[in-house]
């Protein structure tokens, strides 16, 4: 499987957050989540685009309308 996110990158971002120390399991578990997330992020902008009668072509809106709750 292909990394989307670095785990350098995905240590950062916890860093950032303010942890001083990061182990590396919570680096893979938060890159898992990430991963996760991403990939239902896509379906749910996917589903927009076809809704908008678009089959192939995510557009900006498609992405930040998944960003909103599910209704």
């Amino acid at each position: 499987m292909t990394r989307g996110f670095s785990l350098y990158d995905v240590e950062q971002f916890i860093r950032e957050a303010g942890a001083e120390r990061v182990t590396e399991d919570a680096v893979l578990d938060l890159e898992r989540e990430l991963e996760r997330l991403a990939e239902k992020m896509a379906h749910r902008a996917l589903r927009y685009a076809e809704h908008a009668g678009r089959k192939k072509t995510i557009k900006k809106a498609d992405v930040l309308l998944t960003a909103r709750p599910e209704e």
